[in-house]
C-alpha cells in the first residue's frame, strides 16, 4: 500500500488512582492495522483488569480473523459480573484499517469516534447490531490519505463537569471542534494526542474525575528515511556505499564526520558547518548539497536515542515536543524518525583500523556500532520497517 497508519494515545488516571481503567491496544497484522480502546467499569485496579481483559481478548480474536459477533460474545461471557449492575461491563471501540484502504469501526457504549477529512468533521452512516443484548454501532468506509480518527473514553466528554463547565462537561461537539482546529496544523498523531489530553487535564483542573483516554489514528503517506553512518571496512567501497545511499528512497541523513567527508569527496560537494545549531551537549550540524541532514556521529546518535526511547516509553508531553523542535542535530534527527518516517534504511560502515585498536578512534567505532544496534531495536519498537546494509 502507498499509505501508513500513524497511531498514538495518551491517558489520564482518575485522581488518586495508580492504574488507568482504560486500555489501548494496537495490532499490526499482515493485511490491516487495528486500534482497540477499552474502558473498564469503575476505576483503579478493577477497571484496569476489565479493560485489559477486553482489549486482549478483542485483539487476539481479531488477529486470528474472528468476526465482531464472536468477539463481543466472548467478551460478554469472559468478563467478571458486576454484583450491582449484574453485567460483565467494559465499553470499547475497534478501528481496523485494511491495507486495501477499506476500514471498519465498531463501537460499544464509548463516545463516537471523531472523523476528520479535508479539514471537516465527517458524519459516517452506521448500522446498529444487537449482539448478546448489546447494541454495537458498526461503520464501514474507505480511507484516504490525511484522514484522522480520534477514539476516546467517556472521561473525555465529562472533562470539566461540575467545575469549569458546570454540569455539562466537554460535549462531544465542543471536543470535536477543538480537535478540528488542532488538525489544521497537520500535527502528528502523538502531538494531537498530547494536545487533546492536555486540554482534558486543564478542564479537570489537573484532578481528573474519571480515567480519560484519547487514541489518534492518522492515515499518512509512506515516508522513507535513509541514514549513512561509518566508513566501510574497505576504502575501495566508499563509492559503492555512497552510490547505494544516494539511490535509496526518501530523505537522506549522514551521521558522523568521517562519513560526511567520504560523501563530500565522492559526490564532489563542499561541507559547510552550521555553528548556530550547536547545543550545550550536541555538536553542530553541517550542510552538504543534496543531503537533508548532516550530523556528528556518536554524541548526536546517543542524544537522539534518548529522545526516541522516551517516546517509546510513552513519556511524551508538551515539554518533550519543545525539546524535539530544538534546532540541534539530535532533536532534528529524532523528529525526523518520529514524525516523518515509516521506513528506515541504514547504510552502516564497519571499518576498524588495525593501527588504532587501542585508541579513541576504535572506541568510537565500537560505540557507533552499539548505537546503530540500539537504533534498529528502538525504530522497530516504534513500528518502523527497518532495513540494514553493512559495508
Amino acid at each position: 500500500m502507498s499509505f501508513s497508519i500513524d497511531v498514538s494515545w495518551k491517558s489520564l488516571n482518575k485522581q488518586g488512582e495508580e492504574l488507568c481503567g482504560d486500555k489501548v491496544e494496537v495490532l499490526r497484522t499482515k493485511d490491516s492495522d487495528i486500534v482497540i480502546l477499552a474502558d473498564g467499569m469503575g476505576s483503579g485496579v478493577k477497571a484496569n483488569i476489565l479493560a485489559t481483559l477486553t482489549s486482549k481478548i478483542l485483539g487476539t480474536m481479531l488477529r486470528e480473523g474472528a468476526n465482531i459477533e464472536s468477539c463481543v460474545e466472548t467478551v460478554a461471557k469472559t468478563l467478571p459480573i458486576c454484583k450491582v449492575r449484574k453485567v460483565a461491563y467494559a465499553t470499547f471501540s475497534i478501528l481496523q484499517i485494511f491495507h486495501s484502504g477499506k476500514a471498519y469501526l465498531a463501537e460499544f457504549d464509548n463516545p463516537s469516534c471523531v472523523f476528520i477529512r479535508d479539514g471537516k468533521i465527517v458524519d459516517y452512516p452506521y448500522e446498529i447490531r444487537e449482539i448478546e443484548g448489546k447494541k454495537v454501532h458498526e461503520y464501514r468506509f474507505q480511507v484516504k490519505k490525511n484522514d484522522c480518527f480520534i477514539l476516546m473514553s467517556d472521561g473525555v466528554i465529562y472533562a470539566g463537569a461540575g467545575s469549569i463547565l458546570n454540569l455539562q462537561g466537554w460535549t462531544w461537539e465542543a471536543m470535536s471542534e477543538y480537535t478540528l482546529k488542532c488538525t489544521k496544523k497537520t500535527l502528528s498523531a502523538s502531538r494531537l494526542a498530547v494536545m487533546l489530553s492536555q486540554a482534558c487535564d486543564e478542564l479537570y483542573e489537573e484532578k481528573p474525575g474519571d480515567d480519560t483516554t484519547v487514541a489518534v489514528a492518522r492515515v499518512i503517506e509512506r515516508r522513507v528515511v535513509s541514514i549513512f553512518t561509518g566508513p566501510p571496512a574497505k576504502k575501495e567501497d566508499d563509492e559503492r556505499i555512497i552510490h547505494d545511499f544516494m539511490h535509496a528512497e526518501g530523505k537522506k541523513v549522514i551521521s558522523g564526520g568521517t562519513s560526511a567527508n567520504i560523501a563530500a569527496r565522492v559526490l564532489g560537494k563542499e561541507i559547510v558547518t552550521e555553528i548556530s545549531t550547536a547545543g550545550s551537549d550536541v555538536p553542530p550540524t553541517a550542510v552538504i548539497d543534496g543531503i537533508d541532514l548532516v550530523t556528528e556521529g556518536v554524541l548526536t546518535l546517543g542524544k537522539c536515542l534518548k529522545l526516541l526511547k522516551k517516546y517509546v516509553r510513552g513519556e511524551f508531553d508538551a515539554e518533550f515536543f519543545d525539546e524535539l523542535d530544538a534546532d540541534n542535530g539530535a532533536s532534528r534527527l529524532a523528529k525526523l524518525l518520529i514524525e516523518e518516517c515509516t521506513e528506515l534504511n541504514l547504510f552502516v560502515g564497519t571499518a576498524v583500523n588495525a593501527a588504532h585498536k587501542e585508541t579513541e578512534l576504535n572506541f568510537e567505532l565500537s560505540m557507533r556500532q552499539n548505537l546503530v544496534e540500539q537504533l534498529v531495536r528502538t525504530a522497530e519498537e516504534m513500528e518502523k520497517k527497518v532495513t540494514v546494509r553493512y559495508y
